[in-house]
């Protein structure tokens, strides 16, 4: 077995085990450009693939919009989404999503180590979202999901809401994001434990600078996990900045710091929690790269397409 793919499943494991909770693919970046920006999501304004971060935001996206994306994650791992936002005019925008993560095949042994055959690892959540306004320059959002796991011959459903609220500045370019995400429960378990959606309360900041082709990002993520003192709730931040070059080239980079601290070995951490990316415009569609580094487990590549239909 290749050593990238020992580290690749001990983060697999540690991620799933550390955080006792299950359905640990919805945190999982699918966006190329989201990605590129560390998952500095949660303020934005423009993108459909805001529906995975903040509900609230559907009601700055314009026109009808639709994105898919594609991510190599780490080995065989491969996840996929599609999202799309539209409005019934006058009344309320809206939004409905798909998120897919593979975990390809894997070997069957029994506690001696005879082998049974294959078995594979799948998950998907349908995803239904509105929003509307709340007063001037402040809206509100919520999407419904449905989540489904498949291990082998075990299965697990969960049903969750996400509810966001967004107060966006015209006059400052400035947006201000808040949400908290899978908040729900499983309806059926995979054995006879009931675990944890993996809960998320998020806040963040967007400022695109009013005298340079910039915008900025910040979030702070998982606000509602426990820690061990009071300045640690605000470990779980993201950076993110955005440079338009020109009416079809925008570069993106972005930072993670949980994510960098957590992939430390030893006093080594690499450009683990960096991420970068290029989004391309042509015509009406624009095509977003992302790359993160996952330091010495690999790195995760992410391309979208996207387009106003």
């Amino acid at each position: 077995m290749k050593i990238g793919r020992i580290l690749a499943l001990i983060f697999v494991f540690y991620t799933v085990s550390f955080s006792q909770n299950t359905f640990e693919f919805m945190r999982i970046d699918n966006s190329a450009r989201a990605g590129a920006l560390a998952g500095t999501f949660t303020a934005n304004t423009d993108d459909p693939n805001v529906i995975f971060y903040n509900p609230a935001g559907l009601n700055l996206v314009e026109n009808n919009s639709i994105s898919f994306s594609y991510t190599g994650y780490l080995e065989s791992i491969k996840l996929a989404s599609l999202a799309y936002t539209s409005e019934i005019k006058d009344l309320f925008k809206y939004g409905a999503a798909i998120k897919y993560a593979g975990y390809g095949t894997m070997t069957e042994a029994d506690e001696y180590g005879n082998k049974l055959g294959d078995f594979s690892a799948n998950e998907f959540a349908l995803i239904l979202g509105a929003g509307s306004t709340l007063d001037q320059n402040f809206y509100y959002g919520g999407n419904a999901k449905f989540i489904y796991s498949k291990i082998a011959d075990k299965s697990s459903t969960a049903i969750a809401v996400d509810l966001g609220l967004n107060y966006y500045v015209p006059d400052e370019l400035l947006s201000l994001g808040f949400s908290v995400l899978n908040l729900g429960t499983q309806l059926s378990t995979y054995m006879d434990t009931k675990e944890d959606l993996p809960l998320d309360i998020a806040v963040g900041v967007s400022k695109k600078m009013a005298h340079l082709p910039l915008r900025l990002s910040l979030d702070f993520h998982r606000l509602n996990k426990e820690r061990d003192n009071f300045i640690d709730k605000f470990r779980a931040f993201t950076l993110g900045a955005e440079f338009t070059l020109s009416k079809a080239l925008s570069l993106r980079i972005g930072y993670d710091n949980e994510r960098r601290k957590d992939l430390k070995v030893g006093t080594f951490s690499g450009i683990s929690g960096f991420n970068g990316g290029l989004g391309l415009k042509v015509s009406n569609y624009t095509f977003d790269y992302g790359f993160s580094s996952m330091g010495l487990i690999g790195t995760i590549h992410r391309i979208s397409i996207a387009t106003n239909l």
